[in-house]
This record gives C-alpha cells, structure tokens and sequence, in this order.
C-alpha cells in the first residue's frame, strides 16, 4: 500500500490524493494505511514555515504521547523548539522505517538512518486513554 505514496511527487501544501507534501504524506498514511481517523490538514503548515509547524505541533501534541519508534508513529524532526519536518513510520522488508517527503520526492528510511539525516527526532503516537 506504501507504493502509491513513494510514487505520490512533492508538492506544498498537498493534502493528496495525487501529490503530499510531508504533513499531507503523514496524515493520509496514517489514515489509509493504519486505519487511523483523520488528523488535521493545517493548511499553514509548510517546507518553509517553520512557525506555524511549531504552533500546529504545540496544538496537536495534547493529543500525542512520546513513544519509541513504532507503526503509525509521526516522526518529528525538530532543531532545539523548532518542528522543521514530519515522517510516519511503517513496517516495511520486516522493519521499522520512516515514509516522508521533500521536494525531491517520497523516501523510505530505516529509523537510524532518518535520525541520522536531521539533527533531533521524537517519535508520538495517538494518546492512549487507559481505562479507570
């Protein structure tokens, strides 16, 4: 199913179904993939809008708990506060890798070598409520 999405070119602000940009690329695995619900689109967030990705992180992390690396997870590439970039993690060849998108187009990572591409990563996943 990652197929259509390494195929899917780059393009900003995309949303899919055709082109993603990384938020875009992120929110439509997670949902088509996963089978999680849909998060939202953010339309302010963007390559070269390092603010508002950091604003939309701060609104949406409430909802998101820091985990290890793990399927559907959002990898958040962050330098010091900024939120400079996003990934999702997939299972893929038997192992946990990392599903982005730039301007040159989609990539597939294995986590180490996503890390070692940006200078810091936190991995969230959907908050889990825990029963009473």
């Amino acid at each position: 199913m990652i197929e259509k999405f390494m195929r899917a070119p780059y393009r900003e602000g995309a949303r899919g179904p055709i082109a993603f940009d990384c938020w875009g690329l992120c929110i439509a695995v997670r949902h088509q993939v996963f089978g999680l619900a849909p998060m939202p689109s953010l339309g302010a967030v963007g390559k070269n809008r390092i603010k508002a990705n950091t604003e939309a992180y701060h609104d949406l992390r409430g909802g998101m708990e820091e985990c290890a690396p793990e399927p559907a997870a959002i990898a958040a590439v962050f330098r010091g506060e900024l939120c400079l970039h996003v990934g999702v993690v997939v299972e893929s060849d038997g192992r946990l890798k990392v599903l982005d998108t730039n301007p040159g187009g989609a990539c597939l990572r294995t986590t180490g070598e996503f890390e070692a591409a940006h200078p810091k990563v936190v991995y969230y996943r959907d908050r889990r409520i825990l029963p009473e």
